[in-house]
């Protein structure tokens, strides 16, 4: 008696935590309800519940009630009480585009999205969490570019005006635009993509089978080599680990030079650098030294670094116990890079030796 089927729909159902920001779509009411009463209306379906003791959580329930009330859009805007799995079903099935506002990067995954996809509903959502991931042009719509501003109310305002944006010049006409049997034949492509695309990559039969290949049967394979001949590999690398925390306390690195220390480089270029590290009773072999690089962001912090294994190229100037250590890397991108160097188990065989917990970073 309030829906009408006809119209574009669109849901928003989850927890009220503030992060995730439900009363977004409240930032320019006036535009707003342009959008829900034009010729080509949309309606909004909200659903959810706030934590009791969550004031601003509930507060945000509140604004969303009287919005639809005050502003007689009620047969545009409407909120399900009592919201529970079997309201979060119907509305994943239902509605035509599923809706997340969160304030990036604090969404954890967002798994509603996922069910919604199952049944080719696409999504509308900020940059963060799965759909930062999954998001292409032919399954759904992007909030934003998943750029993150100091200025939580400047984030919100941007945010909020994509949002009018995409409905008013993309959704909205692509929901609209019929063929002459009154199929809508782009939207529903994009459905059909959204659901070849997206299914087998976000589904729990894929992240078991992830975790088996990558992480349980490995791990079975190892505990199985540790344990064979009476355990014989495990007292090995018990004995090997003990020595090296016993000794890791007095690891120390020297200057870094690269390059007379520019920071600037090109495609082509090649970084050259070296520095000494005290090891006392740590043998070379038994740890990783690494150079860590990358391109700086606009606040001098390394983006997307990566670690180089530094070769062992003589003894240091310093003494006894120190050991100079060379790496020549390539530069695939032109602009600043920032380097450090840092010290990791190395243990014959095993790749990931940073879950012992040891690491000695040179100090800046």
């Amino acid at each position: 008696q309030v829906l009408d089927p006809e119209v574009l729909t669109i849901g928003f159902a989850r927890r009220f935590a503030t992060y995730k920001r439900a009363t977004l779509l409240l930032s320019d009411k006036e535009r707003l309800l342009r959008i829900l009463n034009g010729p080509r209306p949309v309606q909004f379906v909200f659903a959810g519940k706030a934590h009791p003791h969550d004031v601003a959580g509930k507060d945000f329930i509140r604004q969303l009630v009287h919005f639809a009330t005050d502003a007689n859009c009620r047969h545009r805007m409407v909120f399900l009480e009592d919201y529970d799995m079997v309201i979060g079903r119907y509305m994943t099935q239902g509605v035509d585009v599923w809706l997340n506002t969160p304030r990036r990067p604090l969404e954890a995954s967002g798994t509603s999205g996922m069910k919604a996809s199952l049944n080719g509903v696409l999504n509308m959502s900020v940059l963060d969490g799965w759909w930062d991931e999954a998001y292409t042009p032919e399954v759904g719509w992007a909030i934003g570019n998943g750029e993150v501003y100091k200025d939580t109310e400047l984030q919100d305002y941007i945010e909020s005006s994509a949002i009018y944006d995409l409905l008013e010049h993309d959704l909205i006409p692509t929901f609209y635009d019929r063929s002459v049997d009154d199929v809508p034949r782009e939207w529903t492509a994009r459905m059909k993509s959204c659901i070849a695309t997206l299914n087998p990559a976000f589904s729990m039969a894929r992240t078991v089978k992830d975790y088996t290949e990558s992480f349980y049967q490995p791990a079975l394979e190892q505990h199985r080599a540790l344990a064979a001949d009476q355990y014989h590999a495990g007292r090995e690398v018990a004995q090997w680990l003990g020595n090296l925390k016993n000794h890791w306390n007095t690891l120390a690195i020297g200057d870094i030079v690269a390059n007379g220390n520019d920071t600037e480089f090109k495609v082509g270029d090649t970084m050259h650098v070296v520095v000494e590290v005290f090891l006392g009773e740590i043998t070379p072999a038994d740890v990783a030294v690494q150079l860590f690089e990358g391109v700086l962001d606009a606040e001098s912090v390394i983006s997307d670094g990566q670690p180089h294994r530094m070769m062992r190229v003589d003894d240091g100037a310093r003494g006894k116990g120190w050991h100079q250590f060379r790496v020549d890397v390539p530069c695939l991108v032109t602009g600043r890079h920032g380097y450090t160097v840092r010290v990791v188990p190395h243990y014959k065989g095993w790749e990931n030796t940073l879950r012992f917990g040891l690491i000695r970073w040179a100090q800046v």
